[in-house]
């Protein structure tokens, strides 16, 4: 691991420095550059198979001698277990949900990219390549971003081998749809349960290695602390969430597919029990984190509907596809639809970007949305909303092959909010679905711990500052079925790694004892879903959409404050040994706590505006976004300090994609 930094100031997070590229530097040391010494030199369509021809094997015999712990199931987790499994390594699985196929990955609907181009419209491995990087605003890494190009024509063959139901046109053949940041149809689909049908895929590969005895299967199991053993990832703490038993696992290797972290902002998307308690323990025992403030605002959400809710619904991206969004022309026009005439409507999309219209990127149409209702011609409750008609395709099409691509998604509209999407439009305003940060990963998608690998959304590797849709299915599925099992079996080659320390194990196990009497034993007045509302408002307010230098100063106050305050007078009832919700909710809590202010450190630090990361003092005369190349070309890769982060650049090198300002007009 890179030396620590000397501290700008000793011992201060508050201090004002300044360095000569503008950058604040005060709440944060700065360590050595940190560089990717996996990735092979050479032409970049070669590397993917120089890196697997170099890679060391395992063969067969020694592989029943290796054994790896995968931690989420979800379709990154799953598809990595199962191919482990087939491989012949021994593999333990752990999962907090009551079964593998409850994964958060269950609930993405739109489609999962692939360069196959069977459209013959022009796609490419290297368009695909091309328009993630340009998707990303050129903060992700060229070899990363084009190995996954490659693998996604793989994937497809891989999941219609399983049974995987995508979409066929008349003919038989598989069909495609467009989506945001692409000019080609490359995104295949199940309907709008994309997701679930690729897990149910990934659940079955892994079920049939639960039963051939070569992956062991723990569900109701949460990860609360990693095992490092003379350097190495070695095994995790888990908690029995049923009994409330602590266990120590250990193995060769660890493998974190825990997803991201998004409910930092308490309203969100994902699912309730999304967490980022696994990377966050990860990060703490030396795990570094890279570009934490890369957090995606997804366009076309539900608006919030009251205080009561606990999370926000998504509405598919697909939708763009034949729905236009458009708000009233003149601000503060209340009438119902049907009274406002088309020449009073304003299609800011297709008319601000007439080159993509409504299938922008996610990061550009959630601000656009952001700055109409700003203007004060939002629709619905608070004036936060604007519309998604359909009334166009419906008349085009008719209103059956509408509802043969869309009709799971109107139907969950109509239950939410008890309007018809068929005759009259949906109401969707951002909401946060995604986080392109995570922990940093070399190219063989090994952290800054020897031993452990992180894989999907868990790590950072192939988004940059924006995702592009229907790409974390593809990023998934990518790393699990085919990148980690070639990379993970030359580091494995070396092994076994002979015993675990029993202090290392023992030290681990403790500080989760700890940690949970130390909950427990607080015993005050305020629930931890209360303290994670307010954090969660305090992010959305300013770390959120936009992000100024006064607004991150303010959370970066805020935080803290209310950190203190949770553990001082938060309330945990019932027993640690025990089936404990309280408990698991005041454990994730605690841990948003220490990532929110990191993702405000390095959201104040990087004084540009990049993709879902957007400085309001960066900006171009159109409100675009404005990235500064000079001083910020780099990956922010953390190391955790008792005193405060350390900051270790990965400078991003361009040979093949020209760095320029993103355009979509």
């Amino acid at each position: 691991m890179s030396k620590r930094g000397e501290r700008t100031k000793k011992n201060s997070r508050s201090a004002d420095v300044i360095d000569e590229g503008g950058r604040v530097t005060g709440y944060y040391a700065e360590g050595e550059p940190i560089r990717d010494t996996k990735a092979p030199e050479g032409p970049i369509e070669d590397r993917w198979e120089k890196r697997k021809f170099g890679a060391k094997l395992v063969n067969p015999a020694n592989k029943r001698k290796l054994h790896v712990i995968v931690v989420g199931t979800g379709l990154a987790g799953g598809s990595a277990a199962a191919t482990l499994g087939e491989l012949g390594y021994n593999v333990t699985s752990f999962c907090y949900q009551d079964s593998p196929r409850r994964a958060h990955s269950i609930a993405a609907q739109g489609g999962i990219n692939a360069a196959k181009n069977y459209r013959g419209d022009g796609d490419s491995i290297y368009r695909l390549f091309y328009d993630t990087v340009k998707g990303g605003d050129f903060r992700a890494r060229e070899s990363n971003v084009y190995r996954l190009a490659q693998v996604s024509v793989n994937i497809i063959d891989q999941a219609v081998a399983q049974g995987v139901p995508f979409a066929r046109e008349y003919g038989g053949l598989l069909d495609t749809r467009s989506f945001g940041g692409a000019q080609v149809s490359r995104t295949f689909y199940a309907r709008g349960q994309t997701g679930q049908q690729l897990l149910l895929g990934a659940y079955q590969a892994l079920e049939r290695q639960i039963a051939a005895g070569t992956v062991k299967m723990n569900t109701r199991h949460e990860m609360l602390e990693l095992i490092v053993s003379d350097g190495r990832a070695r095994g995790v703490i888990v908690r029995d969430m049923v009994t409330g038993e602590i266990e120590r696992h250990t193995a060769d290797a660890v493998v974190l597919a825990t997803g991201g972290y998004g409910n930092v902002f308490f309203l969100s998307t994902n699912a309730k029990g999304c967490n980022t308690t696994a990377i966050w323990r990860a990060h703490r025992r030396g795990a570094m984190f890279a570009n934490p403030c890369y957090t995606q605002i997804h366009p076309t959400c539900i608006p919030v509907s009251g205080d009561y809710q606990s999370k926000l619904t998504l509405m598919s991206e697909s939708l763009r596809n034949d729905g236009r969004v458009w708000v009233p022309l003149k601000a503060g026009d209340d009438r119902p639809v049907a009274e406002i005439p088309e020449d009073e409507r304003d299609y800011y999309l297709e008319r601000i970007y007439p080159a993509f219209g409504n299938l922008v990127p996610r990061d550009i149409a959630s601000r656009a949305a952001k700055n109409v209702c700003d203007e004060g011609r939002g629709v619905g409750p608070g004036g936060l909303g604007v519309y998604l008609d359909f009334a166009d395709a419906i008349r085009r099409l008719g209103r059956d092959a509408v509802e043969k691509k869309y009709g799971n998604l109107f139907e969950m509209y109509e239950r939410i909010t008890g309007e018809d999407p068929y005759t009259q439009p949906m109401r969707i305003y951002p909401a946060v679905h995604y986080t392109m940060g995570g922990l940093w990963v070399d190219y063989d998608l090994q952290s800054t711990i020897p031993g452990l690998f992180v894989v999907g959304e868990a790590n950072f590797s192939d988004h940059g500052a924006n995702r592009l849709g229907a790409s974390a299915l593809m990023q998934g599925l990518a790393d699990g079925y085919f990148v980690l099992p070639t990379t993970i079996g030359d580091y494995l080659a070396n092994g076994p790694y002979g015993e675990v320390d029993e202090e290392a194990a023992a030290e681990a196990e403790t500080a989760v004892r700890t940690k949970i009497e130390k909950l427990l034993s607080v015993n005050g007045t305020r629930t931890a879903d209360s303290y994670h509302r307010e954090l969660g408002r305090i992010m959305w307010d300013y770390c959120g959409m936009e992000r100024t230098e006064e607004s991150l100063r303010k959370a970066l106050e805020r935080i803290p404050e209310l950190r203190e305050e949770f553990w001082q007078n938060v309330k945990v009832s019932g027993q640690a040994e025990e089936l404990n919700q309280a408990l698991e909710r005041a454990g994730r809590v605690a841990d948003f706590f220490d990532l929110a202010e990191l993702m405000c450190v390095d959201a104040l630090h990087r004084t540009e505006s990049c993709g879902g990361h957007f400085r309001a003092e960066s900006q171009d005369a159109d409100g675009e976004a404005l990235r500064d190349d000079e001083n910020f070309a780099y990956v922010a890769a953390w190391e955790y300090g008792e005193q405060g982060p350390i900051l270790h650049k990965e400078a991003l090198d361009y040979e093949y994609v020209k760095m320029s300002q993103r355009s979509y007009k």
